[in-house]
């Protein structure tokens, strides 16, 4: 039978409010690679920002004009030429002066609240220990600890507060579902602390907050894959991949405590043997020190400086645990084969010996893809501080600084 020349009816358009989608979302997407790429790159051209994204010189000439005007990038001086000759492209920076965003750390025995600028550094930080754990007091006192912090920073901005806690943390409601250590079941976190700042408020697991600060700020930056493992009081894991840090169903993701280790023989309260979280926890090796009279303390840096002067025992207990670390992540290197796995653990973070065990103990190739924090001295702050930082650089135009 022939074929009928009658062209074939055109598909029907998408419904106007899906060209609404797709416009916002690739508006998005083009924001966030533009403001990202001044933020790796800058002071640079926007002629480098327009090769280095792929969108076209027009497109990223407006972004920027946008950006400046929200007071999120500045132009950068001139470059000197040595002949004279031309006029050299104007380059564009990050104007880190301005705008600072609040980050809210909740730890088991204290609360860490910091500003941090832009790029992602600690403007100021302090400590606020915990006299309890009830909730509504913990929360309260980092509302009013920012509060303090920010009336010392006059001329900053505050542009939202970020909160990282472990546990079962629920980004999309803002909630604490669970973190048995703390004793919190079903905290509204968002809420309270939007309540008492009166500035938008973004909640997260720390695992996940700090894959986001090693992607935006630190030494996971390019990599296409990320697994980060956090070794505290809490451990747990977040995992990026194509620049996405996967969050599972009512953000689950990442619950890595019951683990079973080899070679672990702390009982854990879940009725099992060698567990990561009880095999690592910062509790444990505290306890450990107690018991070998290395210091009496609660603190894990306490066992740090012991072993930065000398004592032995403190030393033999930080390359410990450092290889249990290391067959936690070489576990977690079998599944998820990530290029970079980043580790937080306060051994590993400050004695090279720590790391090259903990490397040992990964072994082959694939040690070398394991790396410390890159941000040793202040995670808790940078973890805080990256769940509001995450969430302008997914969208610099959502949400418009308020005036300076």
């Amino acid at each position: 039978m022939p074929r009928s020349l009658t062209p074939s009816p055109p598909p029907p358009a998408a419904p106007a409010h899906v060209r609404r989608a797709v416009d916002s979302d690739r508006r998005r997407t083009s924001a966030s690679a533009i403001l990202r790429s001044v933020l790796e790159h800058g002071p640079v051209a926007r002629s480098t920002v327009a090769r280095l994204t792929g969108l076209s010189p027009a497109s990223v000439t407006d972004y920027c004009g946008r950006f400046a005007a929200l007071g999120l990038i500045r132009e950068a001086p001139l470059p000197r030429r040595p002949n004279g000759v031309g006029r050299p492209h104007q380059p564009v920076d990050l104007d880190d002066s301005r705008f600072v965003v609040g980050g809210v750390h909740v730890a088991v025995p204290y609360t860490t609240v910091a500003l941090l600028d832009l790029r992602g550094r600690v403007v100021a930080e302090r400590r606020l220990r915990h006299d309890g754990t009830e909730p509504g007091r913990v929360l309260a006192n980092a509302a009013e600890g920012l509060g303090a912090l920010l009336a010392g920073a006059p001329g900053r901005t505050p542009l939202g507060v970020g909160v990282a806690a472990g546990g079962w943390v629920d980004r999309d409601s803002g909630t604490v579902v669970e973190h048995p250590l703390l004793g919190w079941r079903d905290v509204a976190v968002r809420e309270v602390v939007g309540a008492r700042t009166g500035l938008p408020v973004h909640v997260d697991g720390h695992a996940r907050a700090l894959v986001n600060a090693e992607r935006l700020f630190g030494r996971a930056r390019g990599s296409r894959s990320v697994l980060h493992l956090f070794v505290g009081n809490v451990v747990d894991a977040a995992f990026a991949t194509h620049d996405e840090v996967h969050h599972g169903p009512r953000s689950q993701a990442g619950a890595i405590a019951h683990l079973p280790l080899a070679g672990g023989t702390e009982p854990c309260g879940c009725g099992r043997t060698g567990c990561l979280q009880a095999e690592l926890s910062e509790r444990t090796l505290c306890r450990r020190a107690r018991a070998e009279g290395v210091a009496d303390t609660v603190n894990p840096m306490h066992v740090v400086g012991a072993a930065a002067g000398g004592d032995p025992v403190a030393v033999r207990l930080l390359l410990e645990r450092a290889r249990l670390v290391g067959r936690a992540a070489a576990l977690l290197l079998d599944v998820l084969n990530p290029d970079t796995v980043v580790v937080t653990e306060v051994g590993v973070a400050h004695r090279e010996d720590c790391l090259a065990a903990l490397r040992e103990e990964v072994g082959g190739e694939r040690a070398a893809a394991v790396v410390p924090t890159s941000f040793p001295d202040s995670a808790l702050a940078v973890a805080g501080g990256s769940v509001a930082l995450d969430v302008l650089y997914r969208d610099p135009l959502g949400t418009p600084p308020g005036p300076t």
